[in-house]
């Protein structure tokens, strides 16, 4: 209630200055199918049972909303993309036919985005009720300029969003006017609106404030500001009021992105390509090669561990900022990170800890840091977008052919590992996250992209085990995130993505321990995905799943991996006792073996103070030793 209350009074208050807005408001399917049920709430209950309890709602506020002189009111239906079945389908069917009253009088727009729609879902939300006007994102979703061909109701009004929404790259305005030109053909052109294919919530701002771009770089551009531009430029042209000199110079842009030498290397090309010919899987199975890493590395049954990151406190970042702006040598930079990693393998040995990181004290984020070493990459002062919550990231710019100039992380790792004689993690991000976090070229398929970047962690895994890292994590926090939402288009993916991953470690010898990491997320349907990347251990999210996770990863013992679901939840400050982690760990004892089970948070310590992580990590440590004990006494 009170959140459609504030939609209402956000619409008042952009029109009391004089700016005439179109509210959006999630659609009431999309808002079932996207919820989740309260816990305790049967698996069986079907959330789409409260549609009439909604819908009520949804008139009050329409209705508010028409009362404060809303013309035009757009409900987001994104679930429309998905695989549907004809009972869902029908609940569109019935929302808005129960809501066609309450409509007349607006205009109403429903928009899908990010990816096609299926062929029945075309013929359902064509018809549906009270609609004045239906979104397609035509840039994910191309195919479904077929369905429009093959019919679209003359007396709504078409929304073509042609211009990408979840990209970057400047538009290619000539194609654009083409595809505008044939649907204007079908729909006519007073029912035609050019529009963007999704929320521009994806894209960074404005490029009015990227000064350290080069003029040839910012030409192949669109922020969000940019986009706009495009979206006027070309609704102009479909009018007959084509601006010549906008059009040549995007023209111009285009064909300096795809002739620039800067974008090409063929040696890299070649090496990519060469790819597709293996599947990159390690000679030996995972079983032995854990039996063959043990007797190197000689760790307690239930080894402990984090998953990378140690606190980034104030005076850290402020001395990286300082770095950057040259205000002190890099001497006294890389002073400065010794030290600090040497208090953080220091504090590890005094908690006991058996697996240590060196804490990445030198690095700002997970995915910049290594894109500002790899070729390829491009990087904005300003060009922030957000993540989750009030969360925002700045992602790097995939403009060209990816590869490794040098060594990227071995300086530090091999730093850290002189100054114990505790096995030393090796960090680095995999090449399927550092894609999905990344804005990625869109001149060529996206798997291509990711081989490439796969060959560059290959070198530097190479690189750390021939300097004696005897363990390298490979985080891959985001290969579920750039899961297809259609299922037919889901296989394809996870082949690329799982390869893109085995690429990166199928020459180390089978002592040397490949460790991954996946953050929050629903793994179930990926299960096997997960055990096809061949990792000698898996450390997962677990403490907010109340242990759901443990049942999807007891197939992982037929796999025989080690994993490493999360005993606590670093997203908190607050700390856990040793005995709530004991309680956790036998719990995973109950679905997993004690020979594969690894103890570790659920994600990197970056966002907590050293005042909350000490204490967890000395609970689980004592944790742990407490289980070691109890299975000692009972064999």
């Amino acid at each position: 209630m009170v959140r459609h209350q504030l939609v209402v009074q956000e619409f008042k208050e952009a029109k009391s200055i004089g700016v005439d807005t179109v509210p959006v408001l999630v659609g009431p399917v999309s808002y079932l199918l996207l919820s989740k049920p309260a816990k305790g709430v049967k698996k069986s209950f079907s959330l789409l049972s409260l549609i009439d309890k909604i819908l009520p709602i949804y008139k009050e506020v329409v209705a508010e909303l028409k009362a404060a002189g809303a013309n035009w009111i757009q409900f987001d239906e994104p679930t429309l993309v998905m695989d549907l079945d004809s009972q869902r389908l029908h609940e569109f069917t019935h929302a808005y036919s129960e809501l066609e009253s309450s409509l007349f009088g607006l205009n109403i727009l429903v928009e899908t985005y990010f990816a096609d729609l299926p062929s029945e879902t075309y013929k359902t939300v064509t018809a549906l009720k009270g609609v004045t006007a239906i979104g397609f994102d035509l840039v994910r979703g191309s195919k479904t300029l077929d369905l429009i061909r093959g019919g679209f109701p003359l007396e709504k009004y078409l929304f073509a969003g042609v211009i990408d929404g979840r990209n970057i790259w400047a538009n290619n305005l000539a194609a654009s006017l083409n595809t505008l030109q044939a649907l204007e053909g079908i729909v006519g052109k007073d029912k035609l609106v050019v529009s963007t294919s999704c929320s521009l919530l994806h894209t960074a701002v404005d490029m009015v404030n990227e000064n350290k771009l080069d003029k040839e770089l910012k030409s192949w551009l669109a922020f969000a500001a940019q986009k706009l531009l495009e979206v006027n430029a070309l609704a102009k042209a479909v009018s007959g009021q084509k601006d010549e000199a906008f059009f040549s110079a995007n023209e111009a842009a285009q064909a300096s992105r795809k002739s620039s030498p800067r974008v090409t290397n063929k040696a890299v090309q070649k090496a990519a390509s060469a790819l597709k010919g293996s599947d990159h899987r390690r000679a030996m199975n995972v079983r032995n090669r854990l039996e063959a890493q043990q007797k190197k590395l000689t760790l307690p049954i239930l080894p402990t561990t984090t998953i990378g990151s140690f606190p980034q406190t104030l005076e850290l970042r402020k001395l990286r900022r300082e770095y950057k702006a040259n205000k002190m040598s890099e001497e006294e930079y890389v002073n400065a990170i010794k030290e600090e990693i040497s208090k953080i393998v220091k504090l590890q040995e005094e908690l006991d800890i058996d697996v240590l990181v060196h804490g990445e004290p030198e690095r700002n984020d997970m995915v910049e840091y290594f894109g500002e070493q790899l070729s390829g990459f491009a990087f904005t002062l300003n060009g922030w977008v957000q993540s989750y919550g009030s969360r925002c990231v700045k992602p790097p710019i995939i403009y060209g052919d990816v590869s490794r100039p040098k060594a990227m992380t071995v300086f530090w790792s091999t730093l850290a590992q002189s100054l114990t004689k505790r096995p030393m993690k090796g960090m680095l991000t995999g090449p399927v996250t550092i894609l999905n976090w990344s804005f990625v070229r869109n001149d060529q398929p996206r798997l291509e992209t990711s081989y490439q970047i796969a060959l560059a962690i290959k070198d530097e895994v190479e690189d750390l085990e021939r300097a004696g890292i005897s363990i390298i994590q490979i985080d891959e926090a985001a290969l579920r995130e750039g899961l297809p939402l259609r299922k037919s288009e889901q296989a394809f993916y996870l082949n690329w993505a799982v390869h893109s991953f085995r690429i990166t470690n199928c020459r180390v010898q089978d002592t040397t321990q490949i460790h991954t990491h996946m953050c929050y997320s629903n793994f179930n349907d990926i299960i096997h995905s997960i055990m096809d990347m061949d990792a000698d251990v898996v450390t997962i999210e677990n403490s907010r799943s109340d242990e759901k996770l443990l049942s999807v990863f007891h197939e992982g013992m037929k796999y025989g991996a080690g994993i490493g679901p999360g005993v606590y939840d670093i997203h908190s400050p607050r700390i856990p006792s040793t005995h709530e982690i004991s309680d956790r760990i036998n719990k995973m004892l109950g679905v997993l073996e004690s020979r594969i089970l690894w103890v570790n948070p659920d994600c990197g310590l970056k966002t907590r103070k050293y005042s909350e992580v000490k204490p967890a990590l000395t609970n689980m440590v004592a944790a742990a030793k407490l289980i070691r004990a109890q299975l000692a006494i009972s064999e």
